[in-house]
C-alpha cells in the first residue's frame, strides 16, 4: 500500500536526494514548504521504518527480478530450430568458435559474446545455421538462446532501479517493470540469439549506471561517484560495440554531463581547479575509457579470426593477406609495378570484386558488339591482365631490355591474357547506367587503337611516384574520353552472367566504385618480398572495417519473404515480424508489442508531453503551486523529461536514415516509454489523490489506479502470450483459431 499523500510527497517526492535532479527540486521549493519536508522526513527516517522501507525495495526487486526470468527462460528451447535473424547471428557464433574471419554491418561485440557463450556451454561450432526452419538436432543451441535470454531478463530490474531512482516511488518503478515484464515483444526477442537482448542490456545499463552518478552528486569523488561514473563508460562502449545505433545512449550520457557541467560552472561554490577535476574525471570516464574498451574489442576480434572465410572479399588486398588461408597470406610477390606484368585489379568498393573479362561479347543492341568487361568476385584466370606501354608492341619481359616501372601519369594499354584483347571504350552507352559509356574488350593479340590508351593515376600521390602493390590506391582515367574506369555495382542480366557491370564515367568525381589497386603480381625480371611487410596497421585495419561496415549498412536490402516497415508504424503496434512458422501446421512465432502495453505507452508520451506543457508554462509564469503538487511537478518535469528525451533520441533518428529498417529497431526507445508510462501514471493518480480531503481515500485512489493498471497490463499478457511463446493451429484469419478475436489490426498476420 503506498504512503498517504501527503507523506509520500514530503518524505519521497521532495526528499533532498544527492542526485542533480533531486536537488534541483529541492531547491525549486519555497522555504516553508522545505522546513514542512524536513519535519515529515524526520517522522519517517526512524531506524525501523527505514528499514521496513528499504526490505519493501529489496523485497519488490527480487520479486520483478524472478517474473523477469521466469517469463524470460519459459519454454526457451521451443522451437528447436533457427528462427528469423538466428540463421545470422548464430552463425556468426560459430565463426569465432572456428576462427573464421566473416563481413557484419555491426561491430563485433554482440557476435563475440554469442560465440562465447556457444563454446562455454558446449556449442562446437559446426551446425550450418544456414536458413530459418533447419533444426537443431543434437547441436547445442540453448547456451546461446540462454545467454541473450539472461540480458534481456536483467532490462526488467534495471527498468525497475531506474524508475526509482529518477522518482523515488515503489509503484511507479513497480508498473514500468511490469510494463516489460508482460510486453510479448520484449519476451520475444529476449528469447533467439539476437544482438537485441545483447544491445538493450547496454543501453539499460548505461542508463542506471548514469542516474545513480547523478545521485552522487553531493558525493563527488568518492569511491561510489567513481563507481558509477566508470560504470557509464563501460556501458558505452558496450553498446557502441554491439550496434551502432548505440551511439544514441552515448548522446544522452553526453547531453546529461553537458548539463551536469553547466550547471557546476554555474555554482561559484566549486573553484576553478575543482571544475577542472570534473571536466578531466568526465573525459577520462566517458570518452577515454569507452573508446579504448571499444578498440579493445577489434583487437580482440582480429587476433581470433584469423582465418580466411566469407568476408574476405569485403576488404582490401592488403587487408586479405593478413588471413591464413588466403591466397596472398605469406605470399612472395615484386613490390613495385612494372611493364610486362601480369596482375589482377581489384575494386575497392565493398564486394564489387576483380576486373575480369571472357570471350562472350555483349548482345545486339548493347552498344557496340564487343568482348564483356565485368567485375567478378572471386579469383579467376580471366581477372589477369598484362600492363604494358601504350605506344609499342616490344615485349618487357625481353631478357635484354632493362626493367621498366610504371609510374603515376603514365599512359598504359592492359591487355587481357587470356583473349589478347585491350581494356577499350569509347562513346557507347554502358548497358545498364545511363550517360556512362561502354567498357569492352578490343583488339586481336593485343593490337586495337587510340581508344585502349588509360592513364594510371595513384591517388593522393605524386607524379613520378612508383605503384605499389596491395597499398597504392589507382584510378584509371581513358585518354581519349577523359572517363573513368569504374563499376557501378549493377548486376548484368543472364547474357553477362550475372556478374556486376563496368562503365566508364565522365563524371570524374573520386569514388570508391572508380578506384582500384594491384593484387596479383606476376613478373619474373622482379625480386620478391614478403607481404607481411606490406600489410596495415592496427589503425589501418580498424578504419577499413568501419567503412566498410557504414557502406554496407547503407546498402541492406530486405530478405526474401520480409516485411520492412517505416519508423511511424512502431509506436502504433501497426505490424509485426515473422520470426518462425507460415502455415497451420507450423510452430509460428510472432514478434508484436503487447497492444495494451503500447497503446498505453502511446498515451502518456501524448498525455506527458500535455500535463509538462502545462505545468512548465505555468512555473515559468510564477504560479505558486502547493507544496504536493510542486514536488510532484519537479519529479514530473526532471526525471520523466530523462526519459521522454531518451524516447526521442532512440526513435526519431530512424527517420532520417535511408537504409531498410525493421519492426525491432524500436525497441531500444520502447524502453524508455514503458519508464516513462510508469512515472507518469504514478505522479497523475499520486496528483488525483491528492485533490481528495480524506488521507485514506487518497490511499484507496492510488492504490487502485496502480493495481488496475497492473491487473490490466497481466491479463493482456494472458491473452497475447502465445504470439511469443508460439502457436499452432489455424491461422488468426480463421473464426477456428483461438487468436481470431484477439487480431485488433487488419496488419497484423498472425
Amino acid at each position: 500500500m503506498p504512503p498517504a499523500v501527503g507523506e509520500g510527497l514530503a518524505g519521497s517526492e521532495l526528499r533532498p536526494r544527492g542526485g542533480r535532479c533531486g536537488s534541483q527540486a529541492a531547491r525549486a521549493v519555497s522555504a516553508d514548504v522545505a522546513a514542512e519536508t524536513t519535519a515529515r522526513s524526520s517522522k519517517r527516517s526512524a531506524p525501523g521504518s527505514r528499514r521496513f522501507e528499504a526490505a519493501g525495495q529489496w523485497a519488490l526487486l527480487a520479486l520483478v527480478t524472478l517474473m523477469s526470468f521466469a517469463t524470460r527462460f519459459h519454454r526457451l528451447d521451443q522451437p528447436p530450430h533457427i528462427c528469423w535473424d538466428e540463421t545470422h547471428f548464430g552463425k556468426m557464433g560459430s565463426y569465432y568458435i572456428n576462427r573464421t574471419f566473416f563481413f557484419d554491418v555491426h561491430p563485433p561485440l554482440g557476435k563475440m559474446l554469442i560465440g562465447l557463450a556457444g563454446y562455454l556451454s558446449g556449442y562446437d561450432g559446426t551446425f550450418s545455421f544456414q536458413k530459418p526452419g533447419d533444426k537443431y538436432e543434437h547441436h547445442s543451441y540453448m547456451g546461446m538462446r540462454g545467454f541473450c535470454a539472461f540480458l534481456g531478463s536483467l532490462l526488467i530490474p534495471f527498468a525497475y532501479l531506474t524508475v526509482l531512482e529518477l522518482s523515488r516511488s515503489l509503484p511507479a518503478a513497480l508498473l514500468a517493470a511490469a510494463l516489460l515484464t508482460f510486453d510479448t515483444g520484449c519476451l520475444t526477442l529476449s528469447q533467439y540469439i539476437l544482438l537485441d537482448p545483447i544491445l538493450m542490456f547496454f543501453i539499460m545499463a548505461a542508463m542506471l549506471s548514469m542516474v545513480k552518478y547523478n545521485s552522487c552528486a553531493s558525493r563527488p569523488f568518492s569511491a561510489p561517484w567513481w563507481f558509477w561514473l566508470s560504470l557509464t563508460g563501460v556501458n558505452l562502449a558496450g553498446a557502441l560495440g554491439v550496434k551502432f545505433v548505440g551511439l544514441f545512449i552515448v548522446l544522452q550520457v553526453g547531453w546529461n554531463t553537458l548539463s551536469d557541467l553547466w550547471h557546476l560552472f554555474g555554482d561559484l561554490s566549486v573553484s576553478m581547479v575543482t571544475m577542472g577535476k570534473h571536466l578531466a574525471a568526465r573525459i577520462l570516464c566517458l570518452i577515454v575509457l569507452p573508446l579504448a574498451l571499444y578498440t579493445a574489442t577489434y583487437a580482440v576480434h582480429f587476433m581470433v579470426l584469423n582465418k580466411s572465410g566469407p568476408g574476405d572479399g569485403f576488404f582490401s588486398s592488403a587487408f586479405q593477406a593478413r588471413l591464413a588461408g588466403n591466397n596472398l597470406h605469406n605470399a612472395s610477390i615484386p613490390e613495385h609495378l612494372a611493364y610486362g606484368s601480369v596482375i589482377t585489379v581489384k575494386n575497392l568498393r565493398m564486394a564489387i570484386g576483380y576486373l575480369h573479362s571472357h570471350r562472350h561479347l555483349y548482345p545486339e543492341g548493347i552498344g557496340a558488339r564487343q568482348q564483356q568487361v565485368t567485375t567478378y568476385l572471386h579469383k579467376d584466370y580471366n581477372n589477369l591482365w598484362i600492363i604494358k606501354k601504350h605506344n609499342t608492341n616490344s615485349d618487357p619481359l625481353d631478357p635484354s631490355l632493362p626493367v621498366e616501372f610504371v609510374r603515376h601519369g603514365d599512359i598504359v594499354r592492359l591487355e587481357h591474357k587470356e583473349t589478347s584483347r585491350n581494356l577499350h571504350s569509347h562513346y557507347h552507352e554502358a548497358p545498364l547506367t545511363r550517360k556512362h559509356y561502354q567498357v569492352t574488350g578490343y583488339g586481336i593479340n593485343g593490337t586495337g587503337d587510340s581508344n585502349d590508351f588509360w592513364r594510371i593515376e595513384v591517388v593522393n600521390r605524386k607524379f613520378g611516384n612508383r605503384i605499389k602493390v596491395l597499398r597504392s590506391r589507382i584510378r584509371l582515367i581513358h585518354l581519349v574520353t577523359g572517363c573513368v574506369l569504374g563499376s557501378s555495382g549493377k548486376v548484368l542480366p543472364k547474357w553477362g552472367w550475372e556478374q556486376l557491370e563496368v562503365t566508364c564515367t565522365p563524371y570524374l568525381k573520386e569514388t570508391l566504385g572508380s578506384v582500384w589497386n594491384v593484387e596479383d603480381h606476376i613478373n619474373p625480371k622482379l625480386p620478391n618480398i614478403s607481404l607481411d611487410v606490406l600489410q596495415p596497421s592496427f589503425p589501418e585495419i580498424m578504419l577499413e572495417s568501419h567503412m566498410v561496415m557504414i557502406r554496407g549498412n547503407n546498402g541492406l536490402k530486405p530478405k526474401d519473404n520480409e516485411f520492412t516497415s517505416k519508423p511511424w508504424h512502431w509506436p502504433i503496434n501497426y505490424q509485426g515480424l515473422r520470426f518462425s512458422g507460415i502455415n497451420d501446421t507450423d510452430f509460428r512465432v510472432y514478434l508484436l508489442g503487447n497492444p495494451v502495453v503500447w497503446w498505453l505507452n502511446l498515451l502518456s508520451v501524448a498525455l506527458y508531453l500535455l500535463s509538462g506543457g502545462i505545468i512548465a508554462v505555468a512555473v515559468q509564469r510564477g504560479a505558486r503551486l502547493p507544496a504536493q503538487v510542486e514536488g510532484l511537478s519537479q519529479v514530473l518535469l526532471r526525471g520523466g523529461g530523462q526519459l521522454l528525451f531518451g524516447w526521442m533520441i532512440h526513435y526519431f533518428p530512424f527517420f532520417l536514415m535511408g537504409r531498410i529498417l525493421y519492426f525491432h529497431h524500436y525497441f531500444p526507445a520502447m524502453l524508455f516509454s514503458c519508464m516513462l508510462t510508469g512515472v507518469l501514471w504514478d505522479t497523475l493518480l499520486r496528483l488525483c489523490a491528492w485533490s481528495l480531503a480524506s488521507s485514506a481515500l487518497a490511499r484507496g485512489v492510488h492504490a487502485l489506479g496502480i493495481l488496475s493498471l497492473l491487473l490490466g497490463i497481466a491479463y493482456s499478457f494472458y491473452l497475447f502470450h502465445p504470439l511469443a511463446y508460439g502457436m499452432v493451429g489455424p491461422l488468426a484469419q480463421d473464426p477456428r483459431s483461438p487468436m481470431a478475436g484477439l487480431r485488433w489490426l487488419e496488419s497484423w498476420d498472425f
